[in-house]
């Protein structure tokens, strides 16, 4: 049974025999996934896995080398897809925050809905503004992103992202940046999207959250799928040797 199928849908993202190098470098060896809706997958691994690129990958910010990637079921690494129209359906959150510094919050956010989806101006405001309420940001709209912390600005980054209305939103060490005491704050909402049923694949080296949000483990080891399965499989009885090995690790070191 797929990965799609045990959850009840098709998959909103599927990857088959994934294949990227950098130069002499494979990056990822044949990769499959699929993600099914209104779930959260978690990649795990150490860093330099694999991870980031194939986050890359199925945004289509990375060129495949070889294998195909499927978003609700069109080929999107057909070269007759408009790549552009693929990533407004694909959101993506990254390591640093990204804000334009000369703009305020609701500049930031609405700028991509205006400007790429032709939304009207009031429109994509009250989406905006929405958006950071529900998020805790109600009050910082008019804010320029250097009087704002870490988490607001990551905050921000995933109300900007979620603006355009994503079918698929990818989260590329989201907290990595961030403080300790402002670690929470940021998975808080990570854990409000999945209760609104926002389909997600996460990159993450907070192991114990993953167990928690996910529904969904890939265990990547240079550049290869491992281990897969639920949270409490791929945590709690990893068949892999390597995977056993990762997660001891993880443990001695007090992070899960």
């Amino acid at each position: 049974m797929s990965d799609a199928s045990a959850t009840g849908g098709s998959p909103v993202l599927r990857m088959e025999s994934v294949r990227k190098a950098f130069g002499g470098t494979v990056v990822l060896r044949d990769v499959d996934l699929e993600v099914a809706p209104h779930t959260v997958t978690a990649l795990i691994g150490a860093s330099g896995s694999g991870k980031s690129t194939l986050l890359r990958c199925a945004n289509l910010l990375e060129d495949i080398d070889d294998g195909a990637i499927w978003l609700d079921g069109e080929e999107i690494t057909d070269p007759r897809v408009d790549q552009d129209v693929v990533r407004r359906r694909v959101g993506v959150v990254f390591q640093a925050y990204n804000l334009f510094p000369h703009m305020t919050v609701l500049q930031n956010i609405t700028l991509a809905p205006r400007r790429v989806h032709g939304v009207p101006r009031a429109e994509a405001e009250a989406r905006a503004r929405d958006l950071l309420e529900r998020l805790g940001l109600g009050d910082r709209h008019d804010a320029y992103p250097d009087r704002l912390s870490g988490g607001q600005q990551q905050r921000v980054a995933i109300v900007r992202a979620l603006a355009v209305r994503p079918r698929l939103l990818l989260l590329d060490e989201i907290t990595a940046a961030l403080d300790p005491e402002l670690v929470g704050e940021v998975l808080a909402v990570v854990r409000d999207l999945k209760d609104d049923g926002m389909t997600m694949v996460l990159a993450t080296h907070e192991m114990g959250f993953a167990r928690d949000v996910a529904d969904q483990v890939c265990f990547l080891d240079g550049g290869v799928v491992l281990e897969r399965g639920t949270a409490e499989q791929v945590f709690g009885e990893p068949q892999q040797e390597r995977t056993r090995r990762f997660l001891r690790r993880i443990v001695e070191a007090g992070r899960l």
